[in-house]
């Protein structure tokens, strides 16, 4: 074996602890090396967080958390930096404009949450890093108020970490519904990213949403109704990077339902959960899509919290290929919480899939959405929680699942609180979670799967005002803070054979 082959395992392994990639081929007996393989914290990580609002009434609290991981490096910090939203400085004057900025927000140790706030409409987009200790499952949760006005309500985002693609189903260039697509670039170079528009008819004509560049460490905010010539409903998104990688996320304003950021789509998979619909949903609108050449056929069940049943008049749907579809669940949980669960009848076609969830009636009515997402696995982390006003829901859409749930200490006190719920297979568990006791502050809630499972999660934050049941919802997937890293000496033994 060769020098460079060693070098190249070697640098294998360090990048995958420090990005997070997991995938290493190796030349012959690579399923052997993947069993064997080591998981390791990550050493570095990037999360981006859209600008919050336009509104001069909006009212904006960051708060990040990073979970203690065992064998985790030791020191580092997280920083939170602003990022211009439009920037025409030459590369290298993009570079020295982001080392001289002040960060936002600093967090120094893993185990608590810590806090910033951000008022009216100039708040800036957020580019953020972290490495050693408080890298793995570094989380930074973006919630904003807004009293009045057209998307009034609460607002809430995960920020996200920077990537090649995005899928959006729920979108909407409809009277009355202002959808922006904001772009954000963590890196030293431009990217160049196409936006896709695909209506209930196939793909929509949009050629001024080719080729969009968003400069070296800056975010741009794209109005999706300028993309188009006529309003359309359902829309589904689709982000792909031509070059660089942007994180992306859609903020969604009604002038009737309020407003709240609308998640990217897990991938595109035959089977899909959307966790987390409240008990008091008035109205669900299911949205999906099929990106590949063949029709996909859905089965829709809603996992109770007694089992699994068959919405009336919804049992199955039929989604074309390229084209989006939706169908109105309206009141689909009557009364108890429910999750979404989508498979096919017969043919396993991927499609992605979002909900639209909306509480309250008439005037007082507001919206927020629930992207399909994949499950808890190792470990997941959602931050912002209050005393009041946060529910946690679990589903497990197969077998039965065992998950332990950390709730840590507060921004300003408190001491971390755990505990463990077992989800029957098949239903959905809605609880208030655990509080820290002597709580100041928020908090962080933590879930790691001990058994069974999948379990797949999401949480509501409750924040009504003047009779209007403002609320947002994140799901939480895993958090991926370690990656599996082969052994030095397994690796020179395969490609020794």
């Amino acid at each position: 074996m060769n020098r460079t082959t060693v070098s190249l395992i070697a640098a294998t392994a360090a990048l995958a602890a420090v990005t997070g990639f997991a995938s290493v081929n190796a030349p012959d007996g690579g399923d052997e090396a993947a069993k064997t393989a080591k998981r390791l914290p990550v050493e570095r990580t990037s999360l981006l967080c859209p600008e919050p609002s336009t509104s001069d009434l909006a009212e904006t609290s960051y708060t990040a958390f990073t979970p203690s991981s065992g064998g985790a490096a030791s020191g580092g910090k997280a920083e939170l930096l602003p990022a211009p939203k439009v920037l025409t400085d030459t590369h290298q004057g993009a570079k020295d404009r982001t080392k001289g900025l002040k960060p936002f927000l600093t967090q120094k140790s893993p185990g608590k949450p810590v806090t910033g706030e951000e008022s009216g409409a100039e708040a800036p987009a957020l580019v953020g890093s972290a490495d050693g200790a408080l890298a793995p499952g570094w989380t930074v949760q973006q919630t904003t108020t807004v009293s009045a006005g057209s998307g009034r309500g609460v607002q809430g985002a995960n920020c996200v970490a920077p990537d090649t693609e995005f899928w959006f189903p729920g979108a909407s260039t409809a009277k009355g519904r202002s959808d922006y697509i904001h772009l954000t670039n963590p890196d030293d170079a431009a990217a160049v990213v196409d936006v896709e528009l695909y209506g209930r008819d196939g793909a929509i004509k949009a050629d001024v949403g080719q080729s969009i560049q968003i400069q070296p460490h800056s975010s741009v905010p794209v109005l999706l109704s300028t993309l188009t010539g006529k309003p359309y409903t359902n829309i589904t998104m689709h982000v792909a990077a031509r070059s660089g990688r942007v994180a992306a996320a859609v903020h969604s304003s009604d002038d009737e339902l309020g407003g709240d950021w609308l998640p990217a789509s897990v991938d595109p998979a035959p089977s899909l959960v959307l966790p987390g619909i409240p008990k008091d949903a008035t109205s669900v609108r299911l949205v999906a899509f099929a990106p590949g050449s063949d029709d996909a056929d859905l089965k829709v069940r809603l996992a109770s919290p007694t089992g699994t049943i068959t919405p009336a008049g919804n049992g199955t749907l039929h989604v074309k290929s390229g084209m989006t579809a939706a169908a109105d669940l309206g009141d689909v949980t009557k009364g108890e919480a429910g999750s979404l669960l989508l498979s096919p009848t017969e043919d396993a076609v991927p499609v992605v899939a979002g909900l639209r969830v909306t509480r309250g009636k008439g005037d007082k009515q507001e919206t927020a959405f629930i992207p399909a997402t994949s499950a808890v696995g190792d470990r997941a982390t959602v931050a912002d929680n209050r005393a009041k006003g946060s529910t946690l829901s679990l589903v497990a859409p197969g077998k039965t699942g065992r998950v332990k749930v950390t709730a840590s200490a507060g921004t300003e006190a408190g001491e971390p609180v755990t505990k463990t719920y077992t989800v029957k297979g098949g239903t959905t568990l809605a609880v208030d979670p655990p509080v820290p006791s002597g709580l100041k502050g928020s908090y962080a809630l933590t879930l790691e799967t001990e058994s069974g499972g999948p379990v797949h999660a999401a949480r509501m934050l409750e924040l009504p005002e003047n009779g209007i049941p403002m609320f947002t919802i994140q799901t939480l997937p895993d958090d991926r803070g370690t990656v599996a890293v082969p052994e030095a000496e397994q690796d020179l033994d395969v490609l020794q054979k």
